[in-house]
């Protein structure tokens, strides 16, 4: 039997609403006891003193590009990012080439994740054959595949009466419909927020409006349908007031937000560096200050990270020709707890809930908890562990980070899958 006992970590783990210094016993990839002073004879230890000890983070937007775009990023290089990053679960999204449309695509996910991912690695279905908006994908063969929700991501469905017979069928087999908001003739041409910012550079806009109308129309059909509906990298100050009210009428909506949209506003971009561009664009201050506060209040879920990893030489073209997206599996926890925990916005047990009870409670995985017999997955990070983020040090394929050289107070220090260290900081 394999036997890990984690020794002497402050445990917080908001699904037992505990936050305890004690020790982990993990045993055959389970989790065993939760006490003081549990015996080590036969296992190894991990001294965890002065360190959190949470449940596994889960990452429920992330692209892995493959198949199809393995020169950016594959399953494997994707998944090790994630351990880097504290996370044992991610989700990927079905933007692959082939598009993740059928059952044959996600096993094919499933399979190449089982053989060469060190995290637990979940596929998103898309909503309609290749993400096109017209035709409806196969949910049902693809949920027994192994899909746990449906999104078309970075090509939202414009129709609005196929988005409608999607939620019904997304309410029928239980599956959350997650929605990339953005009105795609309202943001046709643009290169970032619409606003001072992009008029001074020169640059085209993209309105604010084009987010808070699809997230308006989104929640009217979430009404009609009652079907679980997720906004996902949620931008807008107008979007957060929205899903507030809709969860205010009971509906089942909830949403995401990154920590690059809580924590840059389109004044931090370094002049046509395309590393901080990205959809969603970076929105201006009162939007920033309204993601955060959704984020405080519970009007937003879930922190997830939206890593789109992209080629150098993709990233290095003129500002208005590079794609949008940026890597930031490694960052998260950093730019959270600089943010959001060292200013006291929000307690420690909040701030671990954000990534692991509320996403696995979204998307019904049977994780985020380290409840006796549950799967050992942990996440062990420092609140003050002083490190510089090196990107050229990723796992991860691609380069395009805007917070290359920042430096944090606190972050991950290992990760634990299945009751194995996958991954600790140096």
């Amino acid at each position: 039997m394999n036997r890990l006992v984690i020794k002497n970590g402050r445990v917080v783990d908001p699904s037992q609403n505990l936050d305890r210094v004690c020790d982990v016993a993990i045993e055959d990839g389970t989790v065993r006891a939760i006490a003081v002073d549990i015996a080590t004879t036969g296992c190894e230890i991990f001294d965890a003193s002065g360190l959190v000890v949470a449940p596994g983070f889960i990452d429920m937007h992330v692209h892995l590009r493959e198949p199809g775009f393995e020169h950016a990023e594959t399953i494997e290089s994707g998944a090790k990012s994630a351990a880097a990053g504290g996370f044992t679960s991610i989700c990927c999204m079905p933007n692959t080439k082939p598009v993740n449309d059928s059952a044959t695509v996600t096993s094919y996910i499933a399979d190449r994740a089982r053989r060469f991912a060190p995290v637990n690695v979940y596929p998103i279905g898309a909503i309609t054959k290749g993400s096109a908006g017209e035709e409806l994908a196969a949910f049902a063969s693809m949920k027994q595949a192994g899909i746990v929700a449906i999104s078309d991501d970075g090509r939202p469905v414009m129709n609005a009466r196929v988005v409608r017979r999607a939620m019904e069928f997304a309410c029928a087999l239980d599956l959350p419909l997650i929605e990339h908001c953005e009105d795609l003739h309202l943001s046709a041409g643009g290169d970032m927020h619409e606003g001072v910012e992009s008029t001074r550079l020169g640059l085209r806009g993209i309105p604010r409006a084009s987010e808070d109308v699809m997230v308006a129309r989104d929640i009217l059909l979430t009404e009609v349908t009652g079907v679980r509906y997720h906004v996902a990298h949620i931008s807008s100050h107008h979007s957060v007031e929205m899903v507030e009210f809709a969860k205010a009428r009971g509906l089942r909506v909830t949403a995401e937000a990154t920590p690059h949209h809580f924590v840059l506003a389109d004044k931090d971009m370094l002049p046509y560096d395309g590393n901080y561009k990205m959809k969603p664009p970076l929105r201006e201050s009162p939007d920033v200050q309204a993601v955060t506060q959704g984020l405080i209040s519970g009007a937003i879920d879930a922190i997830a990270t939206d890593h789109a990893p992209h080629a150098g030489d993709e990233k290095m073209q003129e500002f208005e020709r590079c794609p949008f997206g940026i890597i930031g599996l490694e960052t998260a926890i950093g730019l959270s707890l600089e943010q959001l925990y060292h200013p006291r916005h929000v307690t420690l047990m909040h701030l671990v809930k954000l990534f692991t009870v509320n996403p696995a409670g979204i998307l019904k995985l049977d994780k985020g908890t380290l409840k006796v017999g549950a799967a050992a997955d942990v996440t062990v990070f420092s609140l003050n562990r002083k490190w510089t983020y090196d990107v050229h040090k990723s796992p991860s394929k691609s380069r395009n980070s805007p917070f290359q050289g920042r430096k944090f107070l606190g972050g991950q220090v290992a990760t634990v899958v299945a009751g194995k260290v996958v991954w600790r900081a140096d």
